[in-house]
């Protein structure tokens, strides 16, 4: 039951929106005649009560980075908020509201093994909740990730249409448009988009895990007739790719509004080396002799197959001995089941020493072969480093040609092609200058001028 205590949610979206009082916005010299135009629209608008709805709140995930920023946001802008969420704590500044128990969930997940009927449980719990909105009586629904044991979709969406309040709906994956994965590039499966639908699920072993027992055809249709025909809902993506996923689903009759993750780049930037112990790039360097080495980062949490684990493991083999990777967020078991060659770093709950490793590597790559939108390529590139990845997912979108290099998938050879173009061409081309010029796109604040205007009053 690992996986009920740690769900494997999306990790792709990272806005920490960060306000400031309407007033001093519009006061601001600095802020352009377009920021002004929307700070000055939000002092006017009547719907002015939101419902956040995810499985967490808070730093110990992506989204729920997100959604905290984001109520804090809405907050200091006038806008009176409840988020809802299903798990783990919330910070004690939000006001919110808890869905279910500890209890709830572990029976949503027992039965998910059994029954493969991810979020057609909790019951009682959703009913609750639904007494909770509509004593809060919001103008807003925005749902983020509503998978994660503790939700029962069919209770929701049927109030949800019977109340015709308005609903966005931030995806950060595919689970709302399948019959059971988040996920479904790395085993080509492309059921979801036929007639048909999902049926003879491949991946009944991974998250929401079942048993054996395959529910996928039923999940499809009773979701497509659930998610449908909802007058006032927008749906939102983080990328490209993801939103052409949703427009070859059956969910293709809302409007789909892209907005990029967004990252902080007051935390994410180049870190220079300093000789003292102090300094983690200093310190790094000398403790795991990466001297005169061009140095290759990999970063994931968790690390899987499908996150590049073993395709680590090959580029390791075919690399120049000028190469060393490193790999961050390794466990104990996977990094002693590498080779010695590669360097293992822990997982660092330090966003300053993560930015320092960032910024000490030659050359961010990222193997992963299936991913919405990583947030960890817009913190390489904020760090001053270019990007080498896979053709996959959303991946490609936060880089161009000054900045990074898009191989096709599997193709190790192209990597160590990337590789070398970026180490010859050093000083010239893939500055770093011209990386933090790139990230400069996804900063944050611009990220939340982008969700105001584009999703809150755009539609």
């Amino acid at each position: 039951m690992k996986d009920i205590d740690a769900v494997s949610l999306d990790e792709n979206i990272e806005n920490e929106f960060i306000g400031q009082g309407t007033e001093d916005i519009l006061e601001t010299p600095g802020y352009s005649e377009e920021e002004a135009d929307v700070m000055k629209s939000m002092v006017n608008l009547e719907n002015r009560r939101v419902l956040l709805v995810n499985t967490v709140v808070g730093p110990g995930n992506s989204v729920g980075r997100l959604v905290e920023g984001l109520y804090d946001t809405l907050v200091d802008h006038g806008y009176e908020c409840l988020v809802a969420y299903g798990r783990d704590e919330c910070p004690e500044h939000i006001r919110s509201y808890r869905i279910g128990t500890d209890f709830d969930m572990y029976i949503h997940g027992i039965m998910t093994r059994l029954k493969d009927r991810h979020g057609f449980y909790s019951t009682k719990a959703t009913k609750e909740f639904i007494d909770v909105i509509e004593d809060f009586d919001p103008d807003i629904i925005h749902l983020h990730n509503i998978h994660g044991y503790y939700l029962n979709v069919k209770v929701l969406f049927e109030y949800i249409k019977e109340s015709g309040r308005r609903v966005i709906w931030t995806l950060h994956d595919c689970w709302s448009f399948t019959g059971h994965c988040s996920h479904f590039e790395y085993v080509g499966c492309m059921k979801w988009q036929t007639q048909a639908g999902c049926s003879q699920c491949e991946q009944l072993e991974e998250y929401p895990k079942s048993f054996g027992y395959d529910n996928s055809e039923n999940n499809f249709a009773e979701k497509k007739e659930l998610f449908t025909g909802i007058e006032n809902m927008t749906l939102v993506t983080p990328s490209e790719w993801l939103k052409q996923r949703v427009e070859a689903s059956f969910l293709k009759e809302y409007h789909v509004v892209v907005v990029p993750t967004g990252i902080d780049l007051e935390r994410f930037y180049p870190v220079e080396e300093e000789m003292s112990q102090d300094n983690v790039i200093f310190r790094l360097k000398n403790a795991l002799s990466l001297r005169g080495k061009s140095i290759i980062l990999g970063v994931a949490n968790p690390w899987r197959d499908r996150k590049g684990l073993m395709q680590f493991v090959t580029l390791n083999k075919a690399i120049d001995e000028k190469y060393a990777i490193v790999m961050l967020g390794l466990t104990d078991e996977q990094a002693n089941s590498l080779p010695q060659s590669i360097i293992s770093l822990a997982k660092t709950e330090s966003i300053d020493e993560l930015a320092a490793i960032y910024s000490m590597a030659d050359v961010y790559v990222n193997l992963s072969l299936e991913d919405t939108f990583p947030t960890t390529n817009l913190e390489a590139l904020a760090c001053g480093t270019p990007v080498v990845t896979y053709k996959t997912g959303g991946s490609p979108e936060s880089i161009d040609e000054t900045c990074g290099i898009a191989v096709e998938k599997n193709s190790i050879q192209g990597i160590i092609a990337a590789l070398d173009k970026i180490e010859m061409s050093k000083g010239e081309s893939y500055t770093k200058e011209q990386c933090v010029y790139r990230a400069m796109l996804y900063d944050k604040n611009t990220r939340f001028l982008e969700y105001i205007q584009e999703v809150y009053e755009g539609i």
